[in-house]
């Protein structure tokens, strides 16, 4: 795809639709795209390559783009692969080109590429950093672990255009579900980005200063007027942890389908005393990762899981576990548990959120016994205000 964001900044990224799992964990049912851009101006400049997968689409893309004319620079804002493959033949193709990076970066190079000649080519650059291409002139800005060490964004100062790395990505192909960016930017963050709030709401801090009128994110659509302010919005409440909606997320993990009926029970009890929105994912069956994005989006989440094994049922042991490692934190959450001899899974899913940073359990836990029975609903009624509270 070729598409001109202004008159001197084009778009030369690749749809990769038949990508349906992305780092090999995440579901893509809509594929990704790479995004890649070109600067013409005294010095023409290409600013991230793409994925081994597209790399034959990519190069087209490129050769179209230039239109005969030679690049000077290569600028790699993430060292990545899925942005990365296409450094060494690009330095191959134009003996004249020089990659201009973070000195983090080019440490890392020879991690993926055998030619040690291309350290001799390579342009290092630190915070204030600035690159002259005529009229436009970049500013560097690096940004640690947002999500890997090496990884710097840029701005175009003439066209105020912030080139964001992964920074305002998303899941899906360039054009899918444009209108509602949001829905798979979110689970895109929460699931890659989620444990480096603190480098995330840096970044923000740096280049909210600037006048943006464009942001050009690696993955998903270039941002601007409405949505970028939009975009902008939530990447500061999601890199700080708060409360994107109110309301009650209740994952459940349900052997034989007790515990899942007492999680839609539990549901109805909610909605019925006033919770603004319900969320109901079931662990076993549902997206993991959707469900990851959904703990992340609500301040209050009810876990309600069989017991197995003296402990819980697997897939609330895993989904408590990718929340850990997400940094989840500065929630309230419920317990439920099912066991019909030895109830077991509270004590477990106690124990994995209480290493979790500031979240609050709320009391009481309920027990349930086998199959939901009327004797059991005040219970829930409990928990349900509890919760609300």
């Amino acid at each position: 795809m070729i598409k001109n964001i202004t008159k001197d900044i084009r778009y030369i990224g690749v749809d990769d639709s038949e990508m349906q799992l992305f780092e090999s964990q995440y579901h893509t049912p809509d594929g990704m795209c790479y995004n890649s851009y070109l600067i013409f101006d005294e010095k023409v400049a290409i600013l991230d390559t793409t994925d081994s997968r597209t790399l034959d689409a990519w190069k087209e893309n490129l050769r179209e783009g230039l239109d005969g004319k030679q690049p000077d620079y290569l600028i790699v804002h993430h060292l990545e692969p899925d942005h990365a493959s296409g450094i060494a033949e690009v330095a191959a193709l134009y003996p004249n080109l020089t990659i201009v990076c973070t000195a983090k970066a080019k440490q890392m190079l020879p991690l993926y590429f055998d030619d040690d000649k291309l350290a001799e080519r390579i342009l290092a650059v630190k915070e204030g950093d600035t690159l002259s291409l005529g009229s436009h002139t970049l500013r560097f800005i690096p940004a640690p672990m947002v999500h890997w060490p090496e990884v710097m964004a840029s701005y175009d100062e003439a066209d105020k255009v912030l080139f964001s790395a992964d920074a305002f990505g998303k899941f899906g192909t360039y054009d899918a579900d444009a209108d509602d960016w949001a829905c798979e930017a979110r689970r895109y963050y929460f699931n890659i980005c989620g444990k480096y709030g603190q480098p995330v709401s840096t970044l923000l801090k740096k280049v909210t200063a600037f006048d943006i009128q464009h942001i050009c994110p690696l993955h998903g659509p270039v941002l601007e007027g409405a949505a970028l302010a939009e975009a902008v919005r939530l990447y500061s409440i999601w890199s700080a942890y708060d409360v994107e909606t109110e309301g009650v997320f209740i994952a459940y993990a349900s052997i034989h389908g007790n515990t899942a009926a007492a999680a839609q029970c539990l549901a109805g009890i909610l909605k019925e005393k006033g919770c603004p929105k319900v969320a109901v994912s079931d662990l076993c069956r549902d997206d993991m990762h959707e469900a990851i994005e959904d703990a992340f989006r609500f301040g209050r989440m009810i876990c309600m899981a069989s017991s197995y094994d003296a402990g819980v049922f697997p897939p609330m042991y895993d989904f408590l576990h990718h929340l850990e490692i997400k940094a989840y934190q500065r929630r309230r959450v419920a317990l439920v548990e099912n066991g019909s001899w030895a109830p077991s899974a509270a004590k477990t899913m106690r124990g994995l959120l209480e290493g979790m940073k500031a979240v609050d359990i709320v009391e009481p836990v309920v027990t349930l016994r086998g199959r939901l029975k009327d004797a059991d609903r005040p219970q829930l009624e409990a928990l349900a205000e509890a919760i609300l509270a």
